[in-house]
């Protein structure tokens, strides 16, 4: 990968369980990372991992509108505060499902909130 090339971090927030997913500007392709339990590791991964850009999905409503989350929008507003990269909000409507559906029978949460996070992040990288 090019020296250059940028870095996504992609986050399916929950008040459990943080799933995260990795990309390159090279490639375009989100995988599944793995799953957190605070903003402190979601930071270190930001580090850790030399991350340019954060992708979190947004929650919303099946109307479109904002789906009203006190938790949620403390997290992006600390997230944003202390990350030092760019992050961007995404419409997460039905990732939690999609990811359900690619799982398989065996339901393994933290392999959901991945899932979940990698759905999100390809969606923003599809679009971008």
């Amino acid at each position: 990968m090019p020296q250059d090339a940028k870095k996504y971090l992609g986050i399916d927030w929950g008040t459990k369980r943080i799933g995260l997913a990795l990309a390159d500007e090279e490639t375009s392709l989100a995988l599944p990372y793995k799953t957190v339990a605070s903003l402190a590791e979601v930071l270190f991964e930001i580090i850790n991992e030399d991350i340019d850009l954060v992708v979190i999905g947004s929650p919303k409503k099946m109307s479109g509108e904002a789906a009203s989350n006190k938790e949620w929008e403390n997290f992006v507003k600390q997230l944003k505060a202390k990350a030092g990269v760019e992050v961007e909000l995404l419409d997460e409507r039905l990732s939690s499902l999609a990811a359900d559906a690619l799982e398989g029978e065996d339901k393994d949460k933290a392999g959901r909130d991945e899932i979940a996070a990698t759905l999100i992040l390809q969606d923003y990288l599809d679009k971008n």
